[in-house]
């Protein structure tokens, strides 16, 4: 008999979602963590990123309040009562989580697991034996070939939450979600950033309107950004590090932040050696979770997919049921929500427009943009954006991109949308309450279904 109906590899969000899930449905879980329980979102991702972008929303706040008639102004960052707050966050989160774990009666294993047999897990010599085994070992921060990363000069996310002061200049390699973030943050706390990208817009896995609302608030910001720019090398000088892009130029700043991306956290873990099909590191898995190898299951980022921790969580609770014979649907990529909490944020879930067209043909899609200028919550909280709606003529929203401050917090019910397939027409009876930036989304559907009232059809 096996030590656990379910064993788990990796404490993330896919891993403590999953654990936690089977030990609600009756079965005996063990969960293998080498860190602290939470993984990188809790301690080194998402929460603590998004602490310090409240941070930077409440110092824009002081600095621009006079704009609301209040008489306030911004006397500098205290990094140490930033980081203290930061901190305060996670351990507050992790102590609940930890609670949380060892009251659901799951085995916590610290240490670092290794796969060595098709449902065995060996932690510091001891193995571990599952009816089922879930990877979740998760992701790391990448590097690129001849950069060296020295947690000094050249840092990964990881170093940049550990800061202790402000920097006077950064460069960002990288204007995905995390480097987008990162520029937002140190901007609004009084750096000089610039972005150094090599595809052809910042955010380029959303929809181009988009990404070029982001390049002009970012542009207002003052943040500079070089777009279809490769970046060559770095050496480190006396203040700071020089970077050479293609073409030859040299930028210099304080820092520079290497933002290009996670890779699957897999080498030295047996997958490959047990049998696990494997891809670039990456495991892989169908739409139900399962590798090539029986009764072994793999979530989150360790999967070919969006690196989200709200992906892995759903997938973890996901196969949970899976083992459990609950027989539940598989989660649905595209239904994921996305969101970039930049100021301002950018949202989406579904298709972009290009790919809907890609899908679809050109002539079978139709989009509305409706401006936040409408919008009267938009207006009280100063911000700039739209709502865009891709749909098939005649036929469901496919696709909803959000641009503006605070619109991460829409992104739900504009998921429940592209979930159920609604039409604009199914949206445009719905009761939004006024004055919300929720409204913009009702009216944007309004638009759609051919009756706008704060909007041009």
């Amino acid at each position: 008999m096996a030590d656990f109906d379910v064993l788990v590899l990796g404490a993330g969000s896919g891993g403590y979602s999953c654990a936690l899930r089977a030990a609600q449905l009756g079965l005996r879980v063990g969960l293998v963590e080498k860190g602290k329980l939470g993984g990188t979102c809790l301690h080194v991702g998402c929460i603590p990123t998004k602490a310090l972008l409240h941070a930077a929303e409440v110092a824009d706040s002081a600095r621009d309040a006079g704009q609301y008639g209040v008489r306030a102004s911004l006397d500098g960052i205290d990094m140490a009562g930033v980081n203290s707050y930061k901190d305060g966050v996670v351990a507050r989160l992790h102590k609940g989580l930890t609670g949380l774990i060892g009251s659901r009666g799951i085995t916590v294993i610290e240490g670092e697991g290794r796969m060595t047999g098709p449902r065995e897990v060996t932690v510091g010599g001891t193995a571990y034996t599952g009816e089922h085994l879930v990877l979740a070992s998760g992701s790391y921060s990448r590097s690129l070939p001849g950069l060296e990363v020295d947690g000094e000069r050249v840092l990964t996310s990881e170093h940049a939450l550990g800061l202790d002061r402000v920097p006077t200049s950064v460069i960002v390699l990288g204007g995905g979600v995390i480097g987008c973030e990162f520029a937002s943050v140190w901007r609004s706390f009084g750096a000089e950033v610039t972005i150094v990208e090599a595809l052809p817009r910042l955010v380029a896995a959303e929809d181009e309107a988009s990404s070029k609302a982001l390049e002009r608030a970012f542009r207002k910001r003052k943040i500079a950004f070089r777009t279809g720019t490769p970046f060559q090398s770095v050496k480190t000088t006396d203040t700071g590090v020089a970077v050479t892009v293609e073409g030859g130029d040299v930028l210099e700043a304080e820092l520079l932040l290497v933002a290009v991306g996670r890779g699957p956290a897999s080498d030295g873990l047996g997958y490959a050696e047990q049998g696990v099909a494997m891809e670039r590191g990456f495991v892989l898995a169908d739409e139900r979770c399962r590798t090539n190898l029986d009764g072994v299951y793999a979530v989150g980022d360790l999967v070919p997919g969006l690196q989200l921790a709200h992906r892995g969580f759903q997938q973890g609770i996901f196969v949970a049921e899976e083992i459990a014979g609950l027989a539940p649907r598989p989660v649905d990529e595209l239904a994921i929500p996305r969101v970039t909490y930049s100021h301002p944020e950018l949202a989406s879930v579904g298709l972009t427009e290009a790919a809907a067209v890609a899908e679809h043909g050109a002539d079978a899609v139709e989009t509305l943009t409706y401006d936040l200028g409408g919008n009267g919550k938009s207006q009280i909280l100063r911000t700039q954006g739209f709502v865009k709606l891709v749909r098939r003529k005649d036929g469901p929203v496919i696709g909803i991109h959000l641009v503006g401050d605070r619109v991460g917090e829409l992104i739900g019910e504009a998921q429940l949308i592209y979930g159920w397939e609604a039409h604009p027409e199914d949206v445009a009876p719905l009761v939004h309450a006024h004055p919300t930036q929720n409204e913009a989304l009702g009216e944007a559907h309004l638009a759609l279904a051919g009756k706008p009232l704060h909007a041009h059809s």
